[in-house]
């Protein structure tokens, strides 16, 4: 089966039922219970249906009908966007969602207290590299008080937080949008950030360790975050405790890059002080 008749017909399941849990998926359409985890993992990110205990349900008051197959399209390349006909107050509202988190995210105070942190270390008149990310797009929410400011960024979510800031110039590189990560991505993005030089660059992921540094499990984003981390003088890596210890498939930032790391107190001390004696400051805060 196709990803995307498989996706349509996942998506139709639930909503003809109102609510489904992963095993009944998986016997309907005959596929592995894995399969239906990652399929639907996606679509609840991209908020066309909504996570419960134990299963997925359809967005509150979502009238939309199933497209066909023609209207789903794969992921081009790792993840991307499956509602191929949405409006654009659709995809701002897919944006909002995955800028904001779900509404009982159990780390969003640890990453509010990173963002005010970080905000600290950003100085009048500097000229700074911001990544995309849920910590980032934060951060940039408290830069809106800082003058002469300069921010270079790939995310469309980043560049939407700074609009009201009249006293800072936003710089929005090119490139091909993934909605996923709301930023743009790809050679364009890559070749443009050649011609830049920050104090410092702002980024975040899924994952830090000691052996291989930060990481992401997205290769498009992996090759951008690169391009920012040699575009800034400084790398701060902002990455709350879920992530330190965590290793994913992308590296983006070696621990020898590293220079800053802004995390919360309940990270791994172990991991923290082994991260301390390869060179890296880490700044470890605790909730406002």
């Amino acid at each position: 089966m196709l990803i995307a008749e498989r996706r349509r017909r996942l998506l139709e399941q639930v909503r003809q039922r109102g609510y489904a849990s992963f095993r009944e998926l998986a016997d309907t359409l005959g596929i592995s219970e894995s399969t239906v985890r990652r399929d639907l993992r996606l679509m609840v990110a991209e908020g066309l249906l909504e996570a419960t205990r134990g299963g997925v349900g359809p967005m509150p008051g979502d009238s939309r009908p199933v497209p066909d197959s023609g209207a789903f399209r794969p992921a081009d390349g790792v993840r991307g966007s499956i509602w191929a006909g949405a409006s654009p107050a659709e995809d701002d509202a897919v944006a909002a969602r995955y800028a904001s988190g779900p509404a009982d995210d159990p780390v969003d105070a640890e990453r509010q207290a990173i963002a005010a942190h970080a905000a600290t270390l950003v100085k009048p008149g500097s000229a700074i590299l911001l990544g995309p990310g849920r910590t980032t797009y934060a951060l940039a929410r408290r830069l809106m008080t800082i003058s002469s400011l300069t921010v270079v960024t790939n995310s469309v979510l980043v560049t939407q937080a700074l609009l009201g800031a009249p006293q800072i110039d936003v710089v929005m590189v090119g490139g091909t949008l993934r909605r996923s990560i709301g930023a743009l991505v790809g050679p364009v993005t890559e070749q443009t950030l050649q011609g830049f030089r920050g104090d410092q660059v702002f980024l975040s992921g899924d994952g830090v360790t000691v052996d291989r540094g930060l990481t992401t499990p997205n290769v498009f984003a992996a090759a951008t975050d690169q391009a920012l981390m040699a575009a800034g003088r400084q790398v701060v890596v902002l990455a709350d405790h879920t992530k330190l210890g965590h290793d994913t498939m992308c590296q983006t930032v070696p621990t020898s890059r590293i220079d800053v790391l802004v995390t919360d107190a309940g990270a791994d001390p172990e991991v923290r002080r082994l991260l301390a004696a390869a060179g890296v400051d880490v700044q470890a805060v605790s909730e406002r």
